[in-house]
């Protein structure tokens, strides 16, 4: 593991191996405490996981010091079953919104309101600063989750979203609230040291857009632009995340400011890196969660295969099943892709296909 190592990935420079990490790994503790030895549910069994995934990477995204549901509203979409014994399950409850108007009204730097910004700052350079002692060994960067798209879907519901983005006109105003307000917390992060920053915003379908490609490239990207810009400016990198599928509009997320992607792969690999290998880290693999659930073996083993062969040609890669690793895989299976992937890691050396 090094911390090291997944910012050189990040800043596309020369490496000893290739980088690496994983999503949901507190799901499968059961399993990690039989494989290290560890009982204790605390950080140093964090550790110990990160430790046998040889993981260099954490994903950290934090909305700030305001919680949304104690001082304005937002609808509860509810959450299906991902832990294992489905206690995280939860039912949808009804919008607070009940028309379009009711969503063209809405501003969500009023609705909120905003904590003081030094405040902010000093808060978001306690939680990376925390990060970095408590897991040395890997690197954490900033981030942002709830952005323009995610923040609407929290605040309106799909169905509202959905039946007041058919009005571009009127919606924009209101995907600017959320850009401005967005805009405090990625000015507070970009006063912290953090060197790298994620940008997480849940703007397409697992089938892609689903708004006119227009509403994206006219009104959503120049927003995100606009945020980079700011961390550009302070020296940060930027990693842009969504779920779904948006190779369609990778190029102008690398036009607007984005560093790297970080993907599902419901995005082709094979095309992701063919376009942006030599220019962008790309944190994401061939590999389906999927195939494990299903204990697809043969069909792992290629994906992994597949996904090495492609990084022959990339500068800067942080390894990983892009749509997580949930509870329901069976260890048998968490073993045969750990078993099959680990050693593939060692197997990059000094930037394979690229240069500094």
């Amino acid at each position: 593991m090094s911390r090291q190592l997944a910012l050189e990935a990040i800043n596309l420079k020369p490496t000893t191996r290739w980088a690496h990490t994983e999503y949901s790994l507190s799901y499968h503790r059961e399993y990690f405490r039989q494989r290290t030895g560890k009982n204790r549910d605390d950080q140093e069994m964090t550790r110990a996981i990160y430790d046998y995934t040889e993981c260099d990477f954490i994903f950290l995204a934090n909305d700030g010091l305001i919680d949304w549901s104690k001082t304005g509203r937002v609808t509860d979409m509810g959450h299906a079953v991902y832990a294992g014994n489905g206690i995280d399950k939860r039912q949808p409850a009804p919008s607070p919104f009940s028309s379009p108007e009711e969503v063209w009204a809405f501003d969500a730097v009023t609705e909120y309101g905003l904590p003081d910004f030094q405040e902010q700052v000093t808060a978001y350079e306690k939680i990376y600063q925390d990060c970095k002692k408590a897991f040395p060994e890997q690197f954490t960067p900033g981030g942002y989750y709830r952005t323009i798209i995610s923040g609407a879907i929290a605040s309106f519901g799909w169905e509202m979203l959905l039946a007041a983005a058919a009005d571009v006109k009127k919606i924009e105003k209101v995907f600017d609230s959320f850009f401005r307000r967005t805009l405090f917390y990625i000015r507070a992060w970009a006063k912290t040291s953090a060197e790298a920053i994620i940008q997480h915003d849940d703007f397409v379908w697992s089938s892609g857009p689903f708004m006119h490609p227009e509403i994206y490239r006219k009104i959503i990207i120049p927003r995100y632009a606009e945020l980079w810009k700011v961390l550009h400016q302070a020296g940060k990198k930027v990693l842009f995340c969504s779920d779904g599928t948006f190779t369609m509009f990778m190029s102008d997320l690398a036009e607007a400011g984005a560093d790297g992607f970080i993907f599902e792969p419901s995005n082709d690999f094979a095309w992701v890196v063919e376009n942006f290998g030599q220019t962008h880290c790309l944190v994401g693999s061939a590999v389906d969660c999927r195939d494990l659930t299903l204990a697809h073996r043969e069909k792992i083993k290629q994906d992994i295969e597949r996904t090495f062969e492609l990084l022959s040609r990339c500068r800067g890669v942080i390894v990983t099943v892009g749509n997580h690793l949930p509870p329901n895989i069976p260890e048998e299976m968490l073993d045969y892709y750990f078993q099959h992937l680990l050693p593939r890691l060692k197997k990059g050396v000094s930037s394979p296909g690229g240069s500094d």
